[in-house]
């Protein structure tokens, strides 16, 4: 039982693995979500992976391989690719049993990623431009000295870790019918899928990839689509998903959905909004196929996995931003005017009677096509409702100004 077999994690193993990490890892809540359900017309439950110590599922996986170390294994130390919460997974639990870590990150990896990894006592070591390239180097150092290689998702040992979500799942929701699961390499989806579909056939399993990075949905469905790009979602930013997974999934997943950045974006802020959590791009994409396809899910007891929590602050608040300007709360005006004393006291008194706050002013008398004498007025605003500035809008184009709205996409 405490064996996995040589290419694909068992049920047996899944229980093994639950046994080995109870109560080194956190057994997170499963919690529906009255509001979501409300949106999606669905019952929604959310599975918070993100409240892990590294604020990430990874950790199961890479305990349960760990723990299943040699004596002599442990004493030669482990080594593993990542630029994300792989690596931090596997440094803080190496530190716990006291196991040498390294860990190669591409040399572009944020500064506080490497920082963080550092801080649980691992050894990184920088090299390349891309994770291929670290994944490569790690195997060279993994071969030159002796050390463990801990695979991301490509190992039957880690997916047995990550199944244990789905035996957690099932026993906090039993009632459930569709499980939907971010991929990247494969690794999360192949584990619970495993467990899941082992334990109620009738489960529907279904992936969700960024839709920049359709890999396994390309590998699985023969498709052609191009891959790359900056993606919100970059935790599932994977160019070559597993050779393993990729066997588990075209058996056991019913489909792969691809979602949109500004369905990512949408999805992050509507749980810090609604659930008040934080959770990054990748975490966040299973809620994102959700609510942008509710008409796939409607009526069905169906939960996700936030996965992970670690998204920069700054990105964090320019999606925040970016999701009140998508609402229209927030605004940016291009207004032209005489460029006349009085000019902006008439402007903002526009402001003041539809209630909406100016947040900043730019003038703009050389770069504008309109006549010397003319100037452009940006106006970045919020107000308490889109209703409000469409309101303002219509006001200063009726007081004779020429408005113009800027957009996101």
């Amino acid at each position: 039982m405490d064996a996995p077999t040589k290419t694909r994690p068992t049920l047996d193993d899944i229980k093994a693995a639950a046994d080995r990490i109870k109560g080194s890892v956190i057994r997170t809540p499963m919690i529906k979500s009255y509001t979501l359900s409300e949106i999606v017309d669905a019952e929604v439950w959310l599975k918070f992976e993100n409240l892990q110590f590294t604020a990430a599922y990874k950790e199961r996986g890479a305990l349960n391989k760990l723990l299943q170390l040699s004596d002599v294994e442990r004493s030669r130390g482990v080594i593993a690719a990542s630029a994300g919460n792989h690596a931090q997974a596997v440094a803080y639990h190496g530190r716990r049993l006291g196991i040498p870590v390294t860990i190669v990150m591409p040399v572009p990896t944020p500064m506080i990623k490497v920082t963080q990894t550092e801080g649980h006592g691992a050894n990184v070591v920088l090299h390349g431009e891309r994770v291929d390239d670290a994944f490569a180097k790690a195997r060279e150092i993994e071969a030159a000295e002796g050390m463990t290689f801990v695979h991301a998702f490509d190992d039957p040992i880690v997916m047995a870790g990550a199944g244990t979500i789905g035996l957690e799942m099932l026993e906090d929701a039993p009632e459930l019918d569709t499980i939907v699961v971010p991929i990247g390499g494969g690794g999360l989806i192949s584990g619970v899928a495993t467990s899941t579909k082992t334990l109620k056939p009738g489960i529907k399993v279904v992936g969700v990839e960024a839709e920049l990075y359709p890999s396994m949905k390309n590998v699985i469905e023969g498709g052609t689509s191009a891959i790359g790009g900056d993606t919100l979602a970059e935790g599932i930013a994977v160019k070559e998903p597993g050779q393993l997974t990729r066997a588990i999934i075209a058996e056991l997943v019913d489909r792969i959905d691809l979602v949109a950045e500004r369905d990512l974006e949408h999805a992050v802020a509507m749980l810090v909004n609604i659930e008040k959590s934080v959770v990054e791009g990748a975490g966040a994409a299973g809620l994102a196929a959700i609510l942008a396809q509710p008409e796939r899910f409607r009526g069905r007891k169906v939960a996700t996995i936030l996965c992970g929590g670690n998204i920069d602050t700054h990105l964090l608040a320019n999606v925040l931003v970016r999701e009140l300007v998508r609402c229209g709360r927030i605004a940016r005006l291009r207004i032209a005017a005489q460029d006349r004393p009085g000019a902006l006291a008439a402007i903002t008194a526009k402001f003041h009677e539809c209630g909406v706050n100016i947040i900043e002013v730019n003038h703009h008398r050389i770069f504008t096509r309109l006549p010397a004498k003319d100037t452009v007025i940006e106006v970045e605003c919020e107000a308490r409702d889109s209703q409000a500035i469409e309101t303002l809008i219509k006001r200063l184009e009726g007081a004779g100004f020429d408005v113009e709205r800027a957009e996101l996409d």
